[in-house]
């Protein structure tokens, strides 16, 4: 019997090369697990009207956690049309996969490591190290929206806040009402993780980022919870940014920042751009963590216009699957696939089209399996 049991999900377009490409690198290291492969993505969407059928959410129940490749998400029209024929019209709605698992499984660690390696020429500079904390499961991706508006909700809003008067007088019909719902747990455990990843690894700081200037009451009580939770790290400087000044002091000095911890939909924007800052979603990796179980993605999407030609970089997925070893405890051969990783782009002979070489993904894995 293998040690480990990983639920195998290649989800959509691309997700399926390059967890082919991670297959190379774990068979390379003697992994010893048993991949049990779990239907999910846009295809059982269409046809089942379902793109996380139950059957797979009962499978990974039975599993250690799970590796994912990478998901087509569309806006609630547009995947109503997608929808079979014989299925539409039937109430079926899309959600997202991802974002059902996070909640499933009570995912609320986001875990997004941006670190340039020496030698990818991609690099927006090469000492950029810069780890963020993004709360997965509240916030503004909580999945409590309206539209319309139910008159029971405005009603509620109405007699509580004067101001929904001016957007009454366009008919409920016409308002479409998305919610940011934080919660002082949710806040409390997500600037911890933070704190505790930055005195683990030795980071000087923790920046923590929000806008509650404008969004009093979540973001003061993201704020409020990070200076108590500070308060237990002593040696960690807590450092308080807005969200819109944050991003241009990334792209100004993103050496300054270490640790950096947000919401739910903060952290979503602060992490694509970090990734930009060290050669792109090609090299973003990231991991979906709860308290029983983990989830571990790349950060790109499935690009269909690229699938099949096999050019999309696989470093983001080999770089998540080197998170997985570390969450199993497989800390040496997570060790081993980083620094693998490392000596393939300082050598620059081997790379997909993005660092201006032309090799397959199969020919990176492959050359990175080489190293190990």
């Amino acid at each position: 019997m293998a040690k480990y049991k990983i639920a195998w999900l290649p989800g959509d377009g691309v997700g399926h090369e390059v967890m082919e490409c991670a297959k190379i690198v774990l068979d390379r290291l003697d992994f010893d697990a048993e991949y049990i492969p779990g239907d999910i993505g846009w295809e059982f969407w269409r046809h089942e009207g379902d793109a996380l059928p139950q059957r797979t959410i009962d499978m990974m129940k039975t599993t250690d956690c799970a590796l994912f490749g990478a998901i087509t998400s569309k806006p609630k029209e547009e995947a109503a049309e997608e929808l079979d024929p014989e299925l539409r019209d039937k109430g079926y709605v899309y959600f997202s996969p991802i974002v059902r698992l996070r909640q499933l499984f009570n995912l609320h660690t986001n875990l997004r490591p941006c670190k340039a390696y020496p030698g990818n020429p991609l690099n927006y500079k090469d000492n950029i190290d810069i780890v963020i904390f993004r709360e997965n499961t509240e916030g503004m991706y909580g999945g409590v929206e309206f539209f319309p508006l139910p008159k029971e909700v405005f009603d509620v809003l109405d007699r509580n806040h004067p101001k929904m008067g001016k957007f009454g007088k366009f008919g409920l019909e016409n308002i479409a009402l998305s919610t940011r719902i934080m919660t002082r747990q949710g806040c409390e455990n997500i600037v911890t993780q933070a704190f505790k990843y930055a005195r683990k690894y030795g980071y000087p700081s923790v920046t923590v980022v929000d806008k509650p200037n404008v969004l009093r009451e979540t973001g003061g009580l993201m704020i409020r919870t990070a200076r108590k939770v500070a308060k237990q790290f002593p040696e960690i400087e807590l450092w308080e940014t807005n969200i819109d000044a944050q991003v241009m002091w990334l792209v100004k000095n993103p050496e300054d920042y270490g640790v950096i911890v947000a919401e739910n939909m903060f952290g979503d924007i602060l992490s694509d751009l970090a990734a930009q800052l060290i050669g792109g979603l090609g090299f973003a990796c990231s991991a979906n963590i709860g308290d029983e179980y983990a989830v571990f993605e790349p950060t790109h999407g499935s690009a269909p216009k690229y699938f099949g030609q096999n050019k999309v970089n696989p470093i983001a997925m080999i770089l998540t699957t080197k998170m997985m070893l570390d969450w199993l405890g497989e800390t040496e051969k997570a060790g081993a696939v980083e620094r693998a990783v490392a000596e393939v782009i300082a050598e620059r002979k081997v790379g997909t089209y993005d660092v201006g070489l032309n090799n397959t993904n199969i020919e990176v894995a492959e050359a990175i399996a080489a190293k190990l």
